[in-house]
């Protein structure tokens, strides 16, 4: 399945949502409210510059997972990034993850970025696990149940980095 990545635009919204939201309201992987309504989730992902959105289309022109990119910090910390990802269930396992993850290492590296931080990576989400590892993103830090899931109870919750 071939992947393209673009840059999102508002006309992205209406496919992105759908996803996003169940991803949000499964409580699995992200560290927002379950019940974070649209116009909540749509601020906190389609950020202004600096962050940068995109989302991957495949060969049909649909989309099936989208990117965020931001600066972690401000000031003198602002050359680390910080990166979010959401594939569509429906497209978990065919590699879009590693297309968003490779491209979002190659722009955050053009840009300046020196490194990128993931700052909560849930210990359970073992397939994002394995594939940022596999990007050569290593766990920094594990916070002791730092995450409550809905099914395992309180667990880990990871900061994972990787130099450019």
């Amino acid at each position: 399945m071939p992947i393209t990545i673009r840059t999102a635009t508002d006309s992205d919204w209406p496919a992105v949502w759908p996803f996003m939201r169940d991803i949000i309201r499964a409580g699995e992987t992200y560290t927002y409210d379950r019940d974070l309504d649209e116009g909540q989730a749509r601020s906190t992902w389609f950020l202004p510059p600096p962050a940068h959105t995109v989302v991957a289309v495949d060969a049909a022109g649909a989309v099936v997972g989208t990117a965020k990119t931001n600066p972690n910090h401000m000031g003198g910390a602002s050359h680390i990034a910080s990166a979010s990802f959401m594939v569509d269930a429906a497209r978990a396992g065919r590699g879009v993850g590693r297309v968003l993850g490779e491209y979002v290492i190659e722009w955050a590296r053009a840009e300046g970025y020196r490194a990128i931080q993931f700052n909560a990576v849930v210990e359970t989400n073992t397939r994002a696990v394995r594939l940022w590892r596999s990007l050569g993103f290593e766990i920094m830090t594990t916070l002791p149940e730092g995450f409550r899931h809905p099914e395992h109870g309180y667990v880990g919750l990871h900061i994972m980095y990787r130099r450019l």
